[in-house]
């Protein structure tokens, strides 16, 4: 269970207890960033892409992946960014550290030379220039071959994903987590925001594939699936909708025949396959 900590809101100067929400890894293990309890919380006036999610690493297997930074909003109206332990210490510090340890020891050792600064003559070293020419006569010992063509192994089956771990759709915010987190469960990477705005809801983007997003109560219409499959056409990548509320009858027919798998957002953060195009991309991955 995470941790909570006490947090002042510098607008009301109300204290709250507040504790940060765990993410599902992809191994299954909770990712729960760690909070600086010493640290005074910031009021928050917008939101940006770049800082609204941070990079945590898991404990269990190391993977580092992006989650939703820790927010908590106050009633008098204030949204407040919880500091993070991260930032205290910066993320570039034990990167660091580990390459300062490296080149400390002995400085003589490794060097090839003594401490008075020149190098050490051996009883070896005084024949070996003699014994160069006569050496280079004898044909050299027989090495492996790195460059020999290999025999391939047989192809391995895909290793079956763990079960998707979902989030409880609230808010807005949480069905783009719900998605973010569906597509990397799917297998793609590097998800972002889009660089294009779609007409409506939010567009994310990743290796091979533009995304949209739809967290109202109206039924993504006709337009709105054909607008994405044209922003996915014009950057020659694929496309994919998620919905809260569902699609319209002609804008499922219209996603068939474009080849536009369509997603429902359930409260729980499941989404769930509208049509077969949806079916097959559960099924075969990214």
């Amino acid at each position: 269970m995470a941790e909570s900590v006490p947090v002042r809101c510098p607008a009301c100067r109300r204290e709250h207890v507040y504790a940060a929400p765990s993410y599902p890894c992809v191994c299954g293990a909770p990712v729960t960033p760690e909070l600086d309890r010493n640290a005074v919380p910031e009021s928050l006036t917008h939101h940006t892409w770049d800082d609204d999610w941070i990079t945590v690493r898991c404990t269990a297997c190391g993977r580092q992946d992006q989650w939703p930074r820790p927010e908590l909003g106050c009633p008098c109206g204030t949204v407040l960014r919880v500091p993070l332990a991260q930032e205290r210490s910066g993320p570039a510090d034990a990167l660091t550290g580990e390459a300062d340890t490296e080149g400390e020891g002995d400085p003589g050792v490794g060097t090839g030379t003594a401490t008075g600064g020149e190098p050490e003559a051996t009883a070896s070293d005084s024949g070996s220039d003699a014994d160069a020419d006569q050496g280079s006569a004898l044909p050299a010992p027989s090495r492996p071959d790195s460059r020999r063509p290999r025999i391939p192994l047989p192809r391995a089956a895909p290793t079956p994903r763990p079960p998707f771990n979902p989030v409880t759709i609230r808010t807005a915010r949480d069905a783009v987590t719900a998605a973010a987190l569906y597509l990397r469960w799917l297998g793609y990477q590097d998800i972002r925001r889009a660089d294009q705005r779609p007409p409506s809801g939010i567009g994310l983007a990743a290796r091979g594939v533009l995304a949209q997003v739809d967290p109202t109560l109206r039924p993504a219409s006709l337009r709105d699936v054909e607008c994405l499959w044209l922003t996915a056409m014009t950057e020659s990548t694929g496309c994919v909708y998620f919905s809260l509320a569902g699609y319209a009858e002609d804008a499922r027919s219209v996603a068939d025949s474009l080849g536009v798998p369509l997603f429902v957002l359930d409260l729980t953060g499941t989404p769930q396959p509208v049509n077969s195009l949806a079916d097959e991309l559960v099924a075969a991955g990214a």
